[in-house]
């Protein structure tokens, strides 16, 4: 498998977690799970979870980095990650959060997101 390749998949498994650590507890909250836990026990229950994000966060960072032999340099891997982000916040929040709906105007930001990816990489 290719170093690109596994930084790419690193990012998405990380992003997943950070998607749940900094949105999991509204949704927890909603449900009635967490609605009377204290602030900092909330703080807690994400931090548990962004340490998982780190996990793979960290890795995908060193293994996609040039200076390491990855090919992707500081920007491309940071402009990446905020599209995969992106990504895999709407994915989670159409599932997860019901009645939340997609618009016009989001869909246009993901065009522009993506033509901002595309000129990362340009030479």
């Amino acid at each position: 498998m290719s170093t690109a390749l596994i930084t790419i998949l690193l990012l998405i498994v990380s992003n997943v977690f950070m998607t749940f650590a900094w949105y999991g507890h509204l949704k927890l909250q909603t449900s009635g799970i967490s609605t009377n836990w204290p602030v900092w026990a909330v703080i807690l229950f994400s931090w548990g979870i962004a340490l998982l994000e780190y996990c793979f966060m960290v890795p995908a960072n060193r293994i996609g980095f040039s200076a390491n032999g990855g090919p992707f340099n500081l920007v491309q891997l940071k402009v990446m990650q905020e599209a995969i982000t992106l990504v895999i916040f709407t994915v989670i929040v159409m599932f997860v959060f019901q009645g939340v709906t997609l618009r016009w105007n989001h869909l246009a930001a993901f065009i522009l997101l993506i033509a901002a990816v595309y000129l990362v990489f340009m030479e």
